[in-house]
């Protein structure tokens, strides 16, 4: 009772500033309350009535990311153990057909006979034209020495070995050389004053061997270098056409014409070969057989 004789007596104005203030703060308070539960309900109702897309992803879990291979690590190696196996047998395979094969026969030497026939032709018709003027056979103790192909002037002789084959002494009637090549001097400057490399090499056989087999052909003389080392030598009339007044002594060396065959069985332990061919001037034309045995 003494209370609220107290509140009676607060005047009335006071009274109604108090009420207004108790009542604004129970709004705010509601208000408030309100507000946020308003807000959780929308969001909610959002989000289940959107579309799945729209709804944000969850967050990864937080690792380190993986390496991107690189254009170097993605690139697919261009050659395979296989691969390369194949490529190097078939390396070995040509080295051994073409170069450590026929490299196995360098610094051979046979020694043999050759069995030689000649058909010797003349020029004596009243037309002037090619005529046999006889045949002849015979045989001549030869050799053939293989080697490495020779080198010169910045160049090196395309064949597997180097070839030099003699039936006879030079200087005797009846007498064959082979020589697949030779490294010739010349100036060492040219005709406009340019320094070069004064060896020469000249080629004059291409050989071609494999499996023991030779195939050799001449085909070049070099007879407008004059140097002509490929030669047939055989005897000549003192007199055109006048057999009857005899022959010049010993024999005359007649160039090799480019065409001569060389040809047959050429291994480590022996050589059974045959040439053909004719000499440049058509005088003479032959055929050998050789059979040396490897020393």
């Amino acid at each position: 009772m003494a209370a609220m004789t107290r509140v009676r007596r607060v005047p009335g104005f006071v009274r109604g500033r108090l009420a207004a203030a108790v009542c604004a703060g129970l709004v705010c308070a509601c208000l408030a309350g309100c507000g946020h539960g308003g807000a959780a309900t929308a969001d909610a109702s959002t989000a289940s009535a959107g579309p799945p897309s729209s709804a944000a992803p969850p967050s990864p879990p937080t690792s380190a990311p993986e390496a991107t291979p690189s254009a170097d690590d993605s690139r697919t190696p261009t050659d395979t153990p296989a691969t390369e196996e194949a490529t190097t047998a078939a390396s070995q395979e040509a080295v051994t057909a073409g170069g450590s094969g026929a490299s196995a026969l360098w610094g051979k030497a046979y020694s043999g006979t050759a069995s030689i026939s000649v058909d010797v032709y003349d020029y004596c018709t009243t037309d002037g034209s090619r005529r046999l003027a006889g045949s002849r056979t015979y045989s001549m103790s030869s050799t053939l020495d293989l080697g490495r192909p020779q080198a010169g002037g910045g160049q090196t002789e395309g064949n597997p070995f180097s070839m030099l084959f003699a039936a006879g002494a030079p200087s005797q009637a009846g007498a064959v050389s082979f020589r697949s090549s030779s490294v010739s001097t010349v100036s060492s400057v040219d005709l406009a004053g340019h320094y070069r490399d004064p060896n020469l090499l000249l080629t004059y056989w291409d050989i071609g061997w494999s499996g023991g087999e030779l195939n050799a052909r001449l085909t070049d003389p070099h007879a407008s270098e004059a140097v002509v080392l490929n030669l047939f030598n055989w005897p000549s009339l003192l007199v055109a056409c006048r057999s009857d007044l005899g022959q010049m002594p010993g024999g005359f060396p007649h160039a090799l014409a480019a065409g001569t065959t060389f040809t047959g069985r050429l291994d480590g332990s022996g050589a059974s070969l045959t040439a053909r061919g004719a000499t440049t001037d058509g005088v003479v034309a032959f055929r050998f057989t050789f059979d040396g045995t490897a020393s």
